[in-house]
């Protein structure tokens, strides 16, 4: 498995490569600089456009729809992408013997989907907020609404449809290979629908740690990261559910 590992590190090298790693590493620091603690960002203006900075001090009604689709892309692109590297290099290989395929064409599809994600969960931070149910950062500040989506991730961790997508992920040729007449684009899309049925509920919880929580954010990454290596991720799916349900009846339990 280490031996794979590395082989497929050291495919990572080319331009599209650095391109990649580029959005990644772009959307991270951007995500860093939002959630800066306002009384910084503000002093002197240290990390530039009136822009960036508003998007991360006003209130979801304040800053505009458009703006927090843009803040959930960056925040999908940033955590989502780097999941998605060992499939992302198993295309890459088999590309090699069909030089019209596109490596752009097919992260252009992944994060499409993504982006169809950002839509819905703006909107759904904004109604959430507009209800009182989570602050300006995107944090719970209800306890039923946390139990509710810590339920809800414990328990798609067992579901049937948690563990076909999680088994597309970790075997990537295969699902290539099924597809691969589609076209890099659709087999793009294809693969972020999966990773979509993977992770969605996970994503969600973004509103019990933070939107905004960079250590949350990272912490979640890498938890998805390793769901979906295949030596690793079948001995973290369950108890991580187990851990999901846990905290969600302890928290339960304060509203009795």
């Amino acid at each position: 498995m280490k031996a794979v590992l590395t082989q497929k590190i050291r495919m990572m090298q080319g331009w599209h490569w650095l391109g990649l790693f580029a959005v990644i590493l772009g959307a991270w620091i951007v995500l860093y600089l939002m959630a800066v603690p306002a009384d910084l960002r503000e002093a002197g203006q240290i990390y530039g456009a009136d822009f960036w900075r508003d998007l991360c001090t006003m209130t979801p009604d304040a800053a505009g729809y458009l703006r927090m689709v843009l803040m959930w892309s960056l925040m999908s692109a940033a955590m989502m992408a780097p999941t998605a590297l060992p499939a992302f290099a198993t295309y890459d290989d088999l590309s090699h013997a069909a030089p019209d395929t596109r490596f752009g064409d097919l992260v252009g599809g992944y994060l499409l989907v993504w982006g169809g994600f950002s839509i819905l969960a703006a909107a759904l931070q904004m109604l959430l907020f507009q209800l009182g149910l989570i602050s300006a950062f995107g944090d719970s500040l209800s306890a039923g609404l946390s139990a509710a989506l810590l339920l809800i991730a414990g328990l798609y961790q067992f579901s049937s449809a948690k563990e076909a997508c999680l088994s597309k992920c970790r075997r990537p040729l295969v699902f290539f290979m099924q597809h691969w007449d589609e076209g890099a684009f659709r087999n793009g899309v294809r693969l972020g629908l999966v990773c979509l049925g993977c992770c969605w509920a996970l994503m969600l919880l973004a509103f019990v740690g933070g939107v905004m929580n960079v250590a949350f954010m990272g912490l979640a990454t890498l938890i998805m990261v390793f769901e979906k290596l295949p030596d690793l991720g079948r001995y973290l799916t369950r108890p991580l559910g187990v851990l999901l349900l846990g905290w969600s009846v302890w928290i339960g339990l304060t509203l009795i």
